[in-house]
């Protein structure tokens, strides 16, 4: 697969990626929070800011889309082993673990608060999980795209 074929397949998975999450934030998420409250109308108090919770952890989520898209253009551009997609994956790893520890702690005061159940507490566990692998690979594949950069530089720089 040629560079520019590969980068043009890593937009259109960014694009698609996108608009699902665009489709959950604004529109499943909100639907099932409502049928949640058509269920039991005690849970109306805690809507609001689960809600405004939700939303704001999408931020980050976006962010590293948009960190894929700059990404996907340097690869288009036969930069794929660049000190910039190195930054640009270090700031995913950043993002994907300010959006984890956010989430854990949002949870915990929530439970404190009872807004929240333990079930849900458990679940955030897993999400946390997963938000903390994607940051260490994003890390490591960081590192691994430096230090490939700093080779390449190395061969660029010998006749």
């Amino acid at each position: 697969m040629k560079q520019k074929e590969l980068a043009l397949w890593l937009k259109v998975i960014i694009i698609g990626t996108a608009i699902c999450g665009i489709v959950i934030y604004s529109g499943i998420i909100p639907h099932l929070l409502g049928y949640l409250v058509e269920q039991n109308s005690m849970l109306q108090v805690n809507v609001l800011p689960w809600l405004i919770v939700i939303w704001i952890s999408s931020i980050p989520c976006f962010s590293v889309l948009v960190l894929g898209w700059l990404i996907a253009t340097n690869i288009g551009k036969d930069k794929s082993f660049s000190k910039a997609n190195a930054r640009h994956l270090k700031w995913v790893s950043y993002l994907a673990l300010m959006d984890a520890v956010y989430y854990f702690l949002v949870n915990c005061i929530f439970l404190l608060l009872d807004l929240s159940h333990p079930f849900v507490m458990g679940i955030a566990v897993i999400i946390v999980f997963v938000g903390a692998a994607i940051s260490v690979v994003a890390a490591a594949l960081s590192h691994l795209v430096e230090k490939a950069s700093d080779i390449q530089e190395e061969n660029d720089l010998t006749i």
